[in-house]
């Protein structure tokens, strides 16, 4: 009998999953593109909580933070993505540091905000590289990376009117800016235990030799060069089990992908960011490589029973994104 994934989202980053997931069961993506049609791949316009499963892979951040994992368990079925309570993570970037402080986490000084005048004031308290974020969803697009003081004040006024951001920017998070090297460490959960995937590197700066605006990412690499098995290590011990830890003494059950962003500072990893998801474009050079079943292993992080850390080819991959013009704004 043959087994049946469903894939929720449209993007590129479901792409990769269902191409994965196909290896070995026929795969449904909704609402997936006209490019995804394939000999085990098919795309439906029903809900998730239409079509008939043995394993559902949450894709994009906001579904999950709608609830829709928690709605597909009440039904009994196999779900990878987090409920809402613990997509807050990802969903509210001022919940996320206030997890992060609680575990002990290493992180950049941050305020949040939702008055301009104060927000203003701890910009004006920060020296060097400042970060402005809005606190709601922005498709990773949210974020101003910037010296100059006054181009940092301009956007904070703009994403706390919901000039720039609409309610996604209406409370902001202003963070020291970190100098090293980004790491993407991206973690299967199953609710007791963590393990982790290969490590990838995003380039979020739109244009060559980190020029240009943040986006949700230009292209990704893996593996990468400067990042071991003792970091790896490292990054699970200082940032990953605390935060679990965390989140379960606030009793929350977190089953799913949990996406690392991480800097190595001249001090040690500090985590820049937190994400409830595969992130997109890492997934499309970290599922290629995975040398495991992809169902079976995603089925052990929705049933509970994962065992042991996800084996990779030693194959090199790399994505390269292509925007529309005008892309990010």
């Amino acid at each position: 009998m043959t087994r049946r994934a469903c894939v929720v989202g449209s993007g590129a980053r479901e792409h990769a999953l269902a191409l994965a997931l196909s290896r070995s069961a026929s795969v449904l993506v909704t609402p997936g593109n006209d490019a995804m049609h394939g000999q085990s791949i098919q795309v439906s316009d029903l809900p998730a909580t239409a079509i008939d499963a043995d394993l559902y892979v949450i894709g994009p951040e906001q579904p999950l933070v709608d609830g829709l994992a928690d709605e597909l368990r009440d039904q009994g079925r196999l779900v990878v993505g987090p409920g809402r309570d613990a997509a807050q993570l990802e969903g509210s970037k001022a919940f996320m540091k206030d997890v992060l402080a609680s575990a002990g986490v290493p992180t950049a000084r941050y305020g949040a905000f939702d008055d301009a005048d104060r927000a203003v004031a701890f910009l004006r308290e920060l020296s060097g590289t400042v970060v402005v974020k809005t606190d709601g969803l922005a498709s990773g697009k949210g974020v101003l990376v910037t010296e100059d003081l006054d181009e940092a004040e301009v956007d904070v006024r703009a994403k706390l009117s919901g000039a720039s951001f609409g309610d996604a920017g209406r409370r902001i998070v202003i963070e020291e800016g970190l100098k090293g090297e980004e790491v993407t460490l991206q973690v299967l959960v199953d609710g007791n235990s963590a393990e982790p995937m290969a490590p990838a590197r995003d380039y979020k700066r739109l244009h060559d030799d980190d020029g240009g605006p943040n986006t949700g990412g230009m292209g990704a690499v893996s593996p990468v060069a400067s990042v071991d098995d003792a970091l790896v290590k490292t990054l699970m011990d200082r940032a990953v089990a605390p935060t679990l830890a965390e989140l379960r003494q606030r009793g929350i059950d977190y089953r799913g992908v949990l996406y690392t962003g991480v800097m190595i500072t001249g001090e040690g990893p500090s985590v820049l960011e937190f994400n409830v998801r595969l992130g997109d474009p890492e997934a499309e050079v970290i599922l290629p490589r995975l040398a495991d079943d992809p169902f079976d292993l995603f089925a052990s992080v929705a049933s509970g029973t994962l065992s042991g850390a996800p084996r990779f080819s030693s194959d090199a991959a790399v994505t390269v994104v292509l925007a529309a013009e005008g892309y990010p704004a």
